[in-house]
């Protein structure tokens, strides 16, 4: 009778533990499967061809600032193509564009900004495209900038516009990590949506800091008392990083790099943006840690 018990009571230790290992199996398992999703990236690149690139209104000997923002596009486009390169080709399903607001008016410029458009998965993925994509996009963004600066039309920039009424359809797919990169000195004007409600507005211009007496050392507790900002232009980007590169404020007020990144902070905030960095307008040497950071930190 004794060892009959013994030898149930052994079964039970057996059944107990092997079925304790399946569970812990499975447990295994399902996290791996979860560490080895990879994500499929939505990057869309945003460039503010206003009167900040023009060579005559706003030199710089050190190092243009349209040569700045193609070393900024390569370190995307790099980053771009790495994250690519990390994925197996079944898992690829990743896009990278390019984008303007308003659209410039020379169709030349429109036309190559098609060729940026890429959707690449694994029906298209291959080592030559791969390859090609950081040479397609250098000369491609060369051509739209020294076309711009050759036709010296510049019409302003409307970020807020782009964001009221494009973001969402243009920058965001479900299921994706969806990153903009803004490139702008930071200021925003376009007359044709300039608008005013209080302290608020849809621009921000050297002249506004001015008038708004926010050149001065209490600016920071005018602009939360007065509550000077954008006006909001989207409710729930919770799906959205954004990376700004190239603020370059003028230099006549010690204060207008701060007043314009308090800005940019209050309207990414107050539009739930997920993540969001705002960056000087710095040598693109200096940037190409903090952008590849930025595009290929695991969220």
């Amino acid at each position: 009778m004794n060892n009959l018990i013994k030898t149930f009571v052994l079964l039970l230790v057996l059944v107990s533990a092997f079925s304790c290992k399946q569970d812990s199996d499975t447990t295994h398992e399902e996290i791996l499967s979860k560490n080895t999703v990879a994500e499929n990236y939505n990057i869309s690149i945003l460039l503010d061809l206003s009167d900040r690139i023009s060579l005559q209104k706003n030199p710089n000997p050190t190092m243009e600032y349209y040569q700045r923002d193609l070393g900024y596009i390569k370190w995307v486009s790099e980053a771009f193509t790495q994250h690519l390169k990390s994925k197996r080709i079944r898992q690829i399903k990743d896009k990278m564009q390019l984008f303007f607001n308003p659209e410039p008016q020379d169709p030349d410029i429109n036309s190559i900004s098609q060729k940026l458009k890429i959707t690449i998965d694994k029906n298209n993925a291959s080592k030559e495209l791969l390859n090609s994509i950081n040479s397609n996009y250098a000369l491609q963004t060369s051509k739209i900038y020294n076309s711009a600066i050759k036709d010296n039309n510049f019409i302003g920039s409307d970020i807020w516009s782009f964001f009221d009424s494009k973001v969402k359809d243009q920058c965001i797919e479900n299921g994706d990590r969806n990153i903009l990169v803004i490139l702008t000195d930071g200021y925003m004007y376009y007359e044709s949506t300039k608008m005013k409600e209080g302290n608020r507005t849809s621009f921000i211009t050297p002249e506004l800091i001015k008038k708004n007496s926010l050149n001065t050392k209490d600016w920071e507790e005018k602009v939360q008392n007065g509550d000077f900002g954008f006006i909001k232009a989207n409710d729930d980007l919770s799906n959205l990083e954004v990376l700004v590169l190239g603020i370059n404020p003028s230099r006549a007020n010690p204060y207008e790099e701060k007043v314009i990144k308090a800005y940019w902070t209050k309207w990414f905030t107050e539009m739930k943006v997920k993540r969001f960095e705002i960056k000087n307008a710095d040598l693109p040497s200096n940037m190409e840690k903090i952008i590849k950071n930025f595009i290929l930190e695991k969220q």
